[in-house]
């Protein structure tokens, strides 16, 4: 299907009225990327993603439509979000015109500490992780890259003025990030009755299953805020045994809440 053209302005072309042949996917390729596709569109409602569904299904024969639908009911892939509210739909569909467009956004914006900011950033890339939509992008307020939580971003306008990408991708940031960030090692106590979470959680070789059935961890863990959300989630089945310092902050924080109910 390559046509060569000769000249100064000549190269090579796929021929028009090329054709993709549907024995280039399987039915398993093309079942888990119609789920996929399908799965983010409904949240981003883009007209080039719908296009693309169109497309990968057209490959498909009518003979085997029926084996693509009990392909795509085998393997489900649900990517939809936490949360995931009209509104949140239409702020998804304006962040991804904005980095197409690459133009700049104004947001309003809540930390995970609960401050508030306005900021004028540079939209890079939507990022989907543990069931949320994060925005990538550069802060010109901070003159920094920054990770924001789409669902914190309280009220947002895409401006005029347009910027020029800038090099570092998010990868790059992520791998930077894991580099810095400090490791702690954590020893717990968990309840027996933990089993199924501990096994979701931990790395088989942090485990150690004692006489009682409970749970002896001991395992790296980056020192950020979610650490303590992490070990609250575990409630009363759960002892912090080492660091001291971790076990002090454990105790300070349930001082406070147990004063709320004296």
């Amino acid at each position: 299907p390559i046509i060569s053209h000769s000249g100064n302005n000549g190269g090579f072309s796929i021929y028009e009225d090329y054709k993709l042949n549907h024995q280039v996917l399987t039915m398993n390729n093309l079942s888990s990327l119609l789920s996929v596709l399908t799965d983010i569109n409904t949240t981003v409602d883009d007209i080039e993603l719908e296009s693309s569904i169109e497309k990968l299904q057209n490959i498909v024969p009518e003979n085997k439509i029926d084996d693509l639908k009990l392909y795509s009911e085998q393997i489900i892939i649900d990517l939809h979000p936490y949360g995931d509210s009209p509104s949140q739909k239409t702020l998804v569909k304006t962040i991804r015109q904005a980095i197409t467009q690459t133009r700049l956004l104004t947001i309003a914006y809540r930390n995970y500490d609960n401050v508030a900011s306005n900021r004028q950033i540079e939209p890079m890339s939507l990022v989907f992780k543990k069931y949320t939509w994060y925005l990538y992008a550069y802060c010109l307020l901070k003159e920094d890259f920054r990770l924001f939580r789409v669902s914190r971003i309280r009220d947002y306008h895409m401006d005029e003025q347009s910027f020029e990408r800038r090099k570092k991708s998010y990868h790059e940031m992520m791998a930077l990030e894991n580099e810095q960030t400090e490791m702690i090692e954590i020893v717990l106590k968990i309840s027996a009755m933990m089993k199924s979470r501990v096994e979701d959680i931990f790395k088989e070789e942090d485990i150690t299953v004692l006489e009682t059935g409970d749970f002896y961890i001991e395992s790296m863990m980056p020192q950020q805020d979610w650490l303590m959300s992490l070990i609250f989630s575990f409630g009363e089945h759960v002892e912090v045994l080492e660091p001291k310092e971790l076990r002090q902050q454990i105790s300070s924080k349930l001082k406070l809440m147990n004063n709320k109910y004296l």
